[in-house]
């Protein structure tokens, strides 16, 4: 992986990290003020959203696949990917397309969208 596509992969591996998703004060620095997210529950959601309802929500193991960077211009990056998305309570396994958009702000990348879409594995 090029430089850009390292950072950004950490940016998203970060937050599918379990310490992560409970912290408040860590969301805060990956996730941008005016963020909309897409959620493959069919569901739209704004940082305040997210804030109010990731700390809350059971534990989910990720396992990311298949990730690659778009660059847009020099400040927005698309990040495109799959997951594997284990419930640690239900143990119910379910699989989306992912993808976000970075925008570097004041020289840290932050999401600014992000939507994740179900699909079967086969």
């Amino acid at each position: 992986m090029d430089n850009l596509e390292e950072i950004i992969f950490e940016l998203e591996n970060k937050l599918q990290q379990p310490d992560v998703r409970k912290s408040v004060e860590q969301l805060e620095e990956l996730i941008s003020d005016d963020l909309i997210e897409f959620g493959s529950s069919g569901k739209i959601y704004t940082k305040k959203d997210v804030l109010n309802n990731l700390p809350v929500s059971p534990e989910i193991k990720f396992i990311m696949t298949d990730f690659k960077i778009k660059i847009l211009n020099s400040g927005i990056i698309q990040s495109l990917f799959k997951t594997e998305k284990i419930n640690q309570q239900t143990g119910i396994t379910t699989y989306s397309l992912r993808s976000s958009l970075w925008r570097n702000e004041k020289g840290k990348w932050k999401m600014l969208f992000h939507q994740g879409t179900p699909y079967k594995e086969i």
